[in-house]
């Protein structure tokens, strides 16, 4: 099977040597995403409530450049700097996937890039094979 790389231009560029997303016959593998906002390329201010909808909306934008969308996600991977923030991060996770949730894990981490405080990366399942 070949892979298929696709940049999307509503999310933010790579920081490093890696692709956004790349899908692999059925499967869509998108690298973390920081809570950096794709036109200053900056981590966004506030709380944590808007770091994790900016991680969540920056997977959304990879993920539509592959046709696909956030119902599509089988599995969801969520890096916290601080634990404590769980229950306020699921809030905001919960107004992204309401039904047929995905598998997730959530592991608390030292540090994350450009010390964010949250970092989330996901697999996804697309229909449409090359």
């Amino acid at each position: 099977m070949e892979k298929e790389i696709i940049i999307s231009k509503k999310a933010p560029i790579a920081i490093g040597p890696y692709s956004s997303a790349l899908k692999i016959g059925n499967l869509v593998f998108t690298s973390g995403q920081l809570p950096i906002d794709p036109v200053v390329g900056e981590i966004v201010e506030g709380e944590i409530e808007a770091q994790a909808k900016r991680s969540l909306e920056n997977l959304k934008a990879v993920l539509e450049s592959y046709s696909i969308g956030m119902e599509d996600v089988v599995k969801i991977t969520i890096f916290l700097k601080n634990m404590d923030h769980f229950s306020r991060v699921n809030k905001i996770y919960g107004e992204y996937f309401t039904d047929q949730f995905p598998a997730r894990s959530c592991v608390e981490v030292a540090r994350l890039p450009k010390d964010a405080a949250i970092e989330i990366e996901a697999i996804a399942f697309c229909e449409k094979i090359k």
